[in-house]
């Protein structure tokens, strides 16, 4: 039993509540208020006179001596004056209070609703529009519009009030201009919103442009530096299994199977790549995690076996590192490898990698040697320094101070793994 007391308490209280966002009040409801209770007070002024000047006017009665003519005590006209001046006041602020402008409306008219029932009606209408489409509590709005209706009928016996003649011309006039209006501003939002769904499907197409760009650029990356190194080991080892085939065929062997083991290596990341752009399949086979900064020393391994001595020194207190950095780290130190396996062969490489309080420093460089391919068309280098910026990274190229050999260097800020 205290459950249900509980829920219907807190039903209540959720009826009672505000729901749904605060009226904002602009310039050009305000003067439409204001204009709407000017005009109410115009008519209602007019309508209080008269039908004050009716009922001060009572018709002669017989007497001995002809007929007599007794003054009536009309009604308050000052009191009359006062609410409807001050109803129509209200009025102008039916948006901002839209509920205590019911109940204060209600309150001044319906006492006086048999003296001046027309301006009472009019006013309880407007008030109870107002009420139920700008109020925020809305189970005390229709039981407030209720009780009020119900005051209302019971407070007269005239009947609902009718338009007097002289105002129906203006009234169906008014009605019709009204209508236009409104037909001209639905239009007019009709095309506002058509106008504002176009612009927002001509940006999602931009952005979904650039997204394609993006991702193109991306898969271009990463396919750059996977077959660009692994083509440039195998092409070196090719070569020298040519050379020594009749010299020395356990050398050709040798170069052979490492020209395997990168062609095997790059088949792999190969399907990691395209298994990235192919649709998602129960069938599909788990994708191997791409690689990082602890599959170096395999890299380098790689590089080692095409002749070029090449030494790996990690210092610093290695740690983990996010995957995408991890990435970038490794790329960095693949593009550079290969770049001196084909621009510096007969030289020597030595990889750095440094990790910081903050960031990850990598520094490759090689001591030159003869080129044994063509210069290149820099999109690995320019890919690099794109996908070090995504992580705040930088990167700097240039020869080493002795002029023989080049020097690579990045740094990557460290984030959370």
């Amino acid at each position: 039993m205290a459950e249900t007391e509980d829920e219907l308490t807190e039903r209540i209280k959720s009826a009672l509540r505000p729901s749904g966002p605060v009226w904002r009040m602009t310039l050009r409801n305000q003067l439409f208020d204001i204009a709407l209770a000017l005009l109410c007070a115009f008519g209602g002024l007019d309508y209080v006179f008269d039908k004050a000047g009716d009922e001060t006017i009572m018709p002669p009665l017989p007497g001995p001596d002809g007929p007599v003519f007794v003054p009536q005590d009309g009604p308050n006209l000052g009191g009359l004056i006062f609410v409807t001046l001050l109803a129509c006041v209200l009025i102008s602020q039916r948006r901002r209070f839209p509920l205590a402008v019911l109940w204060a409306v209600g309150a001044l008219t319906v006492p006086v609703i048999d003296d001046i029932p027309r301006v009472c009606y009019y006013g309880c209408v407007i008030a109870a529009y107002a009420a139920a489409a700008y109020s925020r509590y809305r189970l005390p709005t229709l039981v407030s519009v209720g009780v009020l209706a119900l005051l209302t009928w019971r407070s007269t016996s005239n009947g609902m009030p009718s338009v007097p003649d002289q105002y129906v011309g203006i009234v169906v006039l008014a009605m019709l201009v009204l209508a236009g209006l409104a037909l001209r501003l639905w239009r007019a939002q009709n095309t506002e919103n058509a106008r504002k769904l176009a612009a927002a499907d001509e940006e999602r197409a931009t952005a979904l442009r650039r997204a394609v760009e993006s991702e193109r650029s991306r898969i271009a990356r990463e396919l750059h530096d996977v077959v660009t190194h692994n083509v440039s080991v195998m092409v070196i080892q090719a070569g020298a299994a040519r050379r020594t085939l009749d010299i020395s065929p356990e050398q050709s062997r040798q170069a052979l199977l490492a020209v395997e083991g990168a062609g095997r290596t790059a088949m792999a990341e190969l399907r990691h790549v395209m298994g990235l752009l192919a649709p998602a399949s129960d069938e599909a086979p788990d994708l191997a995690p791409q690689p990082g900064l602890d599959q170096l020393e395999t890299l380098v391994g790689r590089v080692r076996d095409t002749g070029m001595p090449v030494a790996l020194t990690v210092t610093g207190t290695p740690r983990a590192v996010a995957s995408g950095e991890a990435l970038a780290a490794y790329r960095v130190v693949q593009e550079a490898l290969t770049n001196a396996v084909k621009h510096a062969s007969g030289g020597a490489a030595t990889v750095s990698v440094h990790y910081g309080d903050e960031e990850l420093g990598i520094e490759v460089t090689d001591t030159g040697g003869r080129a044994t391919g063509d210069g290149g068309s820099g999109r690995g280098l320019l890919g690099l320094r794109e996908r070090l910026a995504v992580y705040g990274g930088t990167l700097r190229t240039g020869p080493l101070i002795t002029g023989d050999g080049w020097r690579v260097t990045a740094v990557i800020p460290l984030g959370t793994p």
